[in-house]
């Protein structure tokens, strides 16, 4: 799920393994001279040469095809590929380390969609506007959102993700479109003598996105556009409570309480439930592998919301370019590159990365080798972020310090948000 072999690959490496995203996560401005002035670094905009990509390890060999492409095209302008980890963790510290010494080196680095705000507000990327303006108008929305910081953009959408809900066809001939409606036909799976559903509800980074896509598909929000937590209302206690309900009458199985991705698309593909929220790798495996039970009854649908699709967590990378690089004409260049419609097929065929173009989800040729794009299309335009904010490990934090035992019913559901909004209120000073 690390590897970049299946669609999300990015959200795979946020969701498996973000917990230490912002190490050195402060709102102050240490190391980077602020992303409005920057010094001569972020001055100067017209230097051209070799640039360094920097990104999580390339196990699907989509980087370097790309590259060898690009060097050939630019011999004067060639980009090295700096391959880090498959660990998200390490990946954002290496990436800390190198802003913080203001390294030129690091040209253009991949950052996760939670990254940004905590990058940005430090004063490490550099500003895509005015004479660094880069063109997003064929781009799916939450993908520009998630790349952009005060309404600023400050990076290129890369790759995105969304969550999909994975039903069986043969016990359940239609999906569910809303919350209620699925909890209805948790009889069926009942009957059968089967889990209902299941997401991620671990204490670690799948919950705080389970428990966020809860309370925004009721109308919630973690965050007001001020970045201020916003948890004490009624609708952020109807979307936890509809959590913190199914479990406690079993329309989620107790053992969901220790389900991360892989744990939950194991249970499904057993056929030990009739409804899972994953990401879109699942469907790679579950129509693959020869022991999945699945593999001609699995149906795929918008995550069901209030009244209609709910609102997903949007996963995915963007590509940022760094205020200290010296050829900023060049890494401008390749952000464009990036984003151009004939990388991101490349994108889709070569990784089953999610594209941030909106007119590859109707593409026949690709629809057809990727049957889940229609689905997660949907899902990706009703998407919301996680909580953008520089103080994002404290506020991922006190969600799932406070989801977990309101989920297992050791806290109630209106303590677990008043401690969540004072938790984020303490801790984002």
């Amino acid at each position: 799920m690390k590897n970049r072999k299946y669609l999300l690959p990015a959200a795979a490496a946020g969701v498996l393994a973000l917990s230490l995203t912002a190490c050195g996560g402060g709102g102050s401005s240490s190391g980077g001279g602020g992303a409005a002035g920057g010094g001569d670094a972020a001055a100067n905009l017209d230097g051209r040469g070799p640039i360094t990509y920097v990104q999580g390890k390339d196990n699907s060999n989509v980087v370097r095809p790309l590259i060898e492409k690009w060097n050939k095209a630019h011999p004067d302008e060639k980009v090295t590929f700096k391959e880090q980890t498959d660990q998200a963790d390490q990946q954002h510290d290496d990436l800390v380390q190198n802003f913080q010494a203001k390294n030129a080196n690091y040209d253009v680095v991949s950052v996760d969609v939670v990254w940004t705000a905590e990058f940005a507000a430090k004063g490490w990327l550099q500003p895509l506007k005015d004479k660094m303006a880069l063109d997003t108008s064929g781009m799916l929305e939450p993908t520009i959102e998630a790349a952009s910081y005060k309404g600023t953009l400050y990076a290129a959408p890369e790759s995105s993700d969304g969550g999909i809900l994975y039903y069986r066809k043969d016990l359940v001939p239609t999906a569910p479109k809303t919350w209620d409606e699925m909890m209805g036909m948790c009889s069926i799976a009942k009957a059968k003598n089967i889990g209902c559903y299941a997401g991620q509800f671990s204490k670690y980074e799948g919950l705080t996105v389970n428990a966020s896509e809860a309370i925004n598909s009721f109308g919630g929000s973690v965050l007001d556009k001020d970045g201020k937590p916003s948890l004490n209302t009624e609708e952020a206690k109807a979307g936890l409570n509809n959590l913190v309900k199914a479990y406690a009458d079993g329309n989620i199985p107790k053992e969901a309480i220790t389900y991360k991705e892989e744990e939950s698309r194991q249970a499904f593909q057993d056929g030990k439930l009739l409804f899972l929220r994953n990401w879109p790798y699942v469907y790679n495996l579950a129509t693959t592998e020869g022991s999945s039970k699945v593999k001609d009854v699995l149906g795929m649908a918008p995550l069901p919301g209030k009244d209609g699709p709910g609102a997903s967590s949007l996963g995915g990378h963007s590509a940022g370019m760094s205020v200290y690089s010296k050829n900023k004409a060049t890494a401008l260049d390749f952000l464009k590159f990036l984003t151009t419609e004939e990388t991101q097929k490349f994108f889709a065929t070569q990784g089953s990365l999610a594209p941030v173009l909106t007119k590859l989800y109707d593409d026949k040729e690709l629809v057809a080798k990727l049957p889940y794009l229609p689905v997660l299309k949907t899902s990706i335009e009703n998407a919301v972020p996680r909580p953008v904010t520089p103080f994002y490990p404290a506020v991922t934090k006190a969600i799932q310090d406070n989801a977990y035992p309101a989920i297992k019913g050791e806290k109630p559901v209106d303590a677990a948000l008043s401690d969540m909004q004072k938790s984020i209120e303490t801790q984002s000073k």
